[in-house]
């Protein structure tokens, strides 16, 4: 933790940015560790909860807009890669709004995750409420979890944590896995 707070005394507020651009990548633990220097003092929460918000938030919709723009040829692609995204959209037709809330978590998931939900036929504003309400949810657990249990996070170590990263995402595949071959896709989903 000692070569964190070295690096925020030489950034400064470069650091929110740059909380942002990986919050907005991607959802790995990076707002936990912001959360716990926040709680020694090294940064300002109130900076971390936003930059941790609208870095999931935005990253999300642009995600969103992505597979919404370019969706309809990624499903009408006649191989392997159509099959998947037409089986992706069916799944997440089926099951989007709690999928819109789990797909932050595991590791790896996340730099995809809204993609496969701009496939579906779900209102734009619908999912950008869902989006916000997952990402406030997202930062009280990850942020707020550093702040308050950092010092413990910290003693257990990263290999740890990473180990737990690596048990969602196992867990998220096979839930995703039996989800895939119990409810196969019947139709093509288009794209509004």
């Amino acid at each position: 933790m000692e070569g964190v707070l070295a690096l925020l005394d030489q950034y400064g507020l470069f650091v929110y940015l740059l909380l942002f651009g990986y919050c907005a990548l991607k959802s790995g633990w990076l707002p936990l560790f912001a959360g716990y220097a926040a709680q020694t003092g090294a940064l300002d929460i109130k900076l971390v909860i936003l930059a941790t918000f609208m870095g999931g938030y935005i990253g999300d919709e642009i995600r969103f807009a992505l597979a919404r723009a370019y969706g309809t040829s990624w499903l009408e692609k006649p191989n392997k890669i159509g099959q998947l995204f037409q089986t992706a959209s069916a799944l997440a037709n089926r099951y989007g709004m709690a999928y819109i809330f789990l797909y932050r978590y595991p590791k790896g998931m996340r730099t995809i995750g809204a993609l496969p939900v701009g496939l579906t036929d779900i209102s734009w504003p619908l999912f950008s409420t869902l989006n916000a309400c997952s990402a406030a949810l997202w930062v009280i657990i990850l942020v707020g979890g550093g702040y308050t249990f950092g010092a413990t996070f910290e003693s257990i170590g990263v290999e740890s944590l990473t180990a737990v990263s690596i048990l969602l995402l196992g867990i998220f595949l096979v839930i995703l896995y039996r989800l895939w071959t119990k409810h196969p896709p019947t139709k093509t989903t288009t794209v509004k």
